[in-house]
């Protein structure tokens, strides 16, 4: 999650740059903030994941031989 945000973060200062050439400034701006969007997306999906219980029936049963 976090190379997305790091990646796209520097896609958008790199694109909005000097250095970059003109022909490319729109292109590389718009991927940094398809990233940023996939990082915020993931971060999304994982911070509202349902735990799940374990499964009952693959757990062995205690036998009682008192």
């Amino acid at each position: 999650m976090m190379m997305f945000f790091v990646t796209g973060l520097i896609g958008i200062l790199i694109g909005l740059s000097a250095i970059t050439p003109p022909n490319l400034k729109m292109m590389i701006t718009f991927m940094g903030l398809i990233n940023v969007g996939l990082g915020a997306f993931f971060t999304f999906i994982f911070l509202t994941q349902i735990k799940s219980e374990p499964d009952k029936r693959k757990k062995k049963k205690k036998s009682k031989s008192d």
